[in-house]
């Protein structure tokens, strides 16, 4: 049949109809309920050979579905396939018979296949009939290919309303975009029923396309009603069948070399089992004895794994010629998709004998070795991992923590480490230490200056994430002040030459907000990785560089110790505490908020301003030049001890929160500058966990949420009147105050750790090089990395310090350069 153009915006729905139209009547009648405009709808239904009148009543029924006649019964595959080919609509949906979509089943369906041109299919949420229960939600697939799919479950859980990739869409209801379908060959007519949404999944995985399972776009099921008139024997038969077939076409060589012996194996083994045969119970001894021939009576569920082997054999020669273009065609490889299967250990059948087989095969062949979706990933930082941490440990930790649910994780750093974790090891490394690790690894997650610290790092062939959520590039035009302009400037370079080694090699990259996502494009840009190769492969670069943010903590926080109230001296159980929750660096601006205080004691006598830590955990931090001048402010006003008070050392990260929930207000303060327009304020991630209601300067991404959700107030930069005024109405208005609270707690879930790491966590299912930094063409055009440092760099840094009589310095520099060398 001549395939029709398909048309923009038309959306072509596929049912197939077996004997007795009833239920294809009253699924074609419930799109009379469906929120898509009917010129924008085209339903088709082909009826399977049915020979009972079925076409006849179907088109009296419904005037405006199409009906294609088949001569014979192709079955579902079949059915699906000469609807396609009839079909005018950019998208096809499919449909079972018995069967009805929600009114929302394909608008749902087709925004997601509008907003991203790399999803191919959409797979819908199936309940059963009354909506009472899961008939699908995630399409798993065993590693003897066999379609295993998560039903019967409860639905009131939560668990199943977040969008996610699978390896297919159920049949029953599923959608993909029409081109696709025709160019890779549609439903494979040989599977007839079962597991034909399997292989088309599976193929359009590792032909690059993802599958998108959308819980919005919702249908409605009677559970297996259309497989009651095959049989079991005849399903047992399809299944197996069915399962080879897949297996054959889409594993590569390796994983099908593996599972293909012990999946045969296993298929004889289930049918000795359902079919309840006892081959151990023959008596060869007798035959041996007498030489008498023997008839032996088995069960068809028996001899079904074996009929289904036999069929394997009699269509090879057109499966290996389909599996030799497939495999020469795909885009992904099978470790690649394994995070997909998600059930692949599955044994899927109960009879003890079968277990013990499943058992014994999975052992013998070594099968759960090859086939563990776990990654083998290092996070690396160059903070501190200690009780006491700033923000890029904390980071660092909660990535590892995500991480380990699903793989083998292990955290390092380039600094000191105290810290231990039950679920992933922590750990100091040497450079030779961490390039073995990079050796044994498939993903190195890493932040800061560890590639700079260790540049073989970008000659890698593992797939690199550069987590460069902090801008510190733009932070060192403020920080480097306190050093001397010709140090500053050289820092600059060195932070700029650092990161633009991070973007020419790394495969993914997390930023924390969609500002800085557009800052560090027009870097990636500048660079030449904003190129064929990453544009084709997705148009948005999602894939190239996601937002995710810094997070908090997935539990709420809990008063555990008295840590301000009545404890600190001068601070009584009854004052009003502002937290400054965190470092005084050189980009805030604490001197106006000590000035607001000031004159704010006048109106409040009971405040008090609490800075929470000032010596940095990690020892190469210095102490900065506007925490200096915050204790002279603070001193030179009678404020210090009265009503400011400096935390002169770090706070544990496990007991913050004894702190914030102590306090009556956060505040941040900051200068105008372009570090504060690209910032990530992590500290105020705390007082969101905390739900302190907050006080800060406007102008920055956390500025924005402030205001947008009514979660406190914001201020003019520098304005002491204004910043006064807003403290003091947090301070007095106990409504706000309490409406601020409340819109916390309900803002904070947005920014729990696993919400925010998904993008992480996604990547890590299926982790890949960047496609320009893949063997092949489209490497970046650009790079601004210099050459390592040689004997003339040495030469005018020795110089610069002895000028400056800097002997420490000078021994400081060689050492760390005669380290790296032995490393």
């Amino acid at each position: 049949m001549p395939l029709k153009r398909a048309s923009a915006g038309l959306v072509s729905v596929v049912i197939v109809n077996y004997r007795g139209a009833d239920d294809t009547i009253a699924c074609l009648r419930s799109f009379d309920d469906i929120s898509w405009p009917g010129d924008r709808l085209e339903l088709i239904v082909v009826d399977n050979a049915s020979g009972d009148g079925s076409a006849a009543r179907i088109r009296d029924a419904v005037p405006r579905a199409v009906v294609v006649e088949s001569p014979t019964n192709t079955g579902f595959a079949g059915g699906c396939n000469l609807g396609a080919a009839r079909a005018g609509g950019e998208y096809l949906g499919f449909i079972n018979n018995d069967a009805r979509p929600e009114a929302g089943w394909i608008a749902a369906a087709v925004d997601v296949l509008d907003g991203d041109p790399r999803i191919a299919s959409v797979a819908s949420k199936v309940l059963d009939w009354d909506g009472e229960r899961i008939d699908y939600v995630d399409g798993s697939l065993t590693w003897y290919g066999m379609g295993y799919k998560r039903e019967c479950e409860q639905v009131d859980t939560g668990e199943h309303d977040v969008g996610r990739d699978v390896l297919f869409a159920t049949g029953a209801a599923m959608f993909v975009r029409a081109d696709v379908y025709r160019e890779v060959g549609g439903f494979d007519d040989r599977f007839f029923m079962f597991y034909e949404d399997v292989d088309l999944g599976w193929r359009l995985n590792l032909l690059g396309h993802r599958v998108r399972y959308v819980p919005e776009s919702v249908a409605f099921h009677r559970h297996h009603a259309s497989m009651k008139s095959i049989g079991p024997w005849r399903e047992h038969f399809l299944l197996e069948r069915n399962a080879l077939f897949s297996m054959y076409k889409n594993y590569g060589d390796e994983f099908l070399a593996k599972a293909l012996p012990g999946a045969l194996m296993l298929a004889v083994r289930r049918g000795v089992a359902r079919g309840g045969d006892d081959p151990l119970s023959l008596d060869l001894r007798e035959g041996v004895r007498t030489g008498e021939a023997r008839t032996v009576e088995v069960s068809k569920e028996t001899l079904a794994p074996a009929y289904a082997i036999d069929a394997l054999v009699a269509h090879l020669p057109a499966l290996q010629e389909d599996r030799r273009r497939l495999q020469a065609a795909r885009r992904r490889s099978d470790k690649d998709l394994l995070p997909l299967f998600r059930q692949m250990m599955e044994p899927a059948y109960s009879h003890p004998g079968y277990l013990d087989g499943h058992r014994a095969i999975v052992e013998a062949l070594g099968i759960e070795q090859q086939f563990s979706p776990r990654r083998r990933i290092v996070v690396a930082t160059g903070d501190t991992l200690a009780p006491k941490m700033a923000g890029p440990a904390i980071r660092a930790v909660a990535m590892a923590e995500a991480l380990s649910a699903e793989h083998d994780v292990e955290l390092v750093t380039l600094g000191r480490c105290a810290l231990t974790r039950p679920a992933f090891r922590c750990r100091s490394v040497t450079g030779s230490e961490l390039k073995a690790l990079e050796r044994r690894s498939d993903v190195m997650v890493f932040q800061g200056l560890v590639m700079s610290s260790f540049p073989w790092i970008r000659h890698s062939d593992k797939v690199l994430v550069a987590d460069i959520y902090n801008p510190f590039h733009l932070e060192q035009l403020e920080q480097g002040k306190d050093g001397g302009e010709a140090s500053r400037a050289k820092v600059v370079r060195e932070c700029v030459e650092a990161l633009n080694g991070q973007l020419s090699r790394g495969d993914f990259f997390l930023c924390a907000s969609e500002k800085q996502r557009d800052f560090w494009l027009g870097q990636l840009g500048a660079l030449g990785r904003i190129n064929p190769a990453t544009y084709d492969d997705d148009e948005t670069l999602e894939s190239l560089i996601a937002v995710v943010p810094f997070g908090v903590p997935d539990r709420r926080p809990a008063h555990t110790r008295d840590a301000l109230k009545g404890v600190v001296p001068g601070i009584g159980r009854d004052d009003k505490v502002v937290l400054w929750g965190g470092g005084i660096y050189n980009w805030f601006d604490p001197l106006t908020l000590i000035q607001a205080v000031d004159r704010l004691r006048a109106r409040r006598p009971d405040v008090r301003l609490f800075f929470l830590g000032l010596k940095h955990p990690n020892p190469d931090v210095p102490e900065m030049r506007m925490a200096v001048a915050a204790r002279s402010l603070a001193d030179s006003l009678g404020l210090t001890g009265k009503h400011v008070f400096f935390n002169e050392e770090w706070v544990a990260y496990e007991d913050r929160q004894n702190y914030l929930l102590e306090a009556d207000v956060g505040v941040s303060t900051h200068l105008t500058h372009v570090e504060t327009a690209f910032s990530f304020r992590t500290r105020i991630l705390d007082y969101l966990w905390a739900a302190l209601p907050v006080v800060a300067t406007g102008g920055d991404t956390f500025a924005h949420l402030i205001e947008a959700e009514h979660l406190g107030l914001t201020v003019p930069a520098g304005d002491v009147a204004a910043l006064e005024d807003a403290l003091f109405r947090m301070l007095e208005d106990a409504a706000f105050h309490a409406g601020c609270r409340a819109n916390l707690r309900r803002v904070a879930a947005d920014y729990s750790w696993t919400r925010v790491l998904a993008p992480l966590l996604e990547f890590c299912r299926s982790p890949r090089r960047a496609p320009d930094l893949a063997d092949g063409p489209g490497r970046p055009a650009v790079t601004s990395m210099r050459p390592a440092p040689g004997l003339a760099d040495d030469l005018a840094r020795l110089r610069a310090h002895l000028r400056q009589g800097d002997l420490v310095g000078v021994a400081r520099k060689a050492y760390g350069r005669a380290r790296r060398l032995l490393q």
